[in-house]
């Protein structure tokens, strides 16, 4: 599933850097994730990196966006072929 930024981001800008899907923008006042574009890490990183760094865990899950790890691997391999 996509992950969401919530209300409580302070928009440090840490998390956008480390997206290797380049899937968060800044916005105002805080940062979005493109659901088309996380794939929450999956085959880049064992966990997604966005949440690692985030200082203020504003980071959760997307109910909007529910996938499944053969969802989330399948939307990598697309971002692969259009790089």
């Amino acid at each position: 599933m996509a992950l969401l930024i919530t209300d409580e981001c302070i928009a440090c800008d840490a998390c956008r850097e480390e997206c290797p899907n380049e899937a968060i923008e800044e916005n105002d006042p805080i940062y979005i994730i493109d659901p088309d574009r996380c794939t929450e890490c999956v085959g880049h990183f064992d966990e997604p990196q966005c949440i690692a760094v985030c200082p203020v865990d504003c980071i959760i899950s997307d109910p909007d966006n529910v996938e499944n790890i053969e969802e989330l691997k399948f939307k990598y391999e697309k971002l692969q072929e259009e790089e």
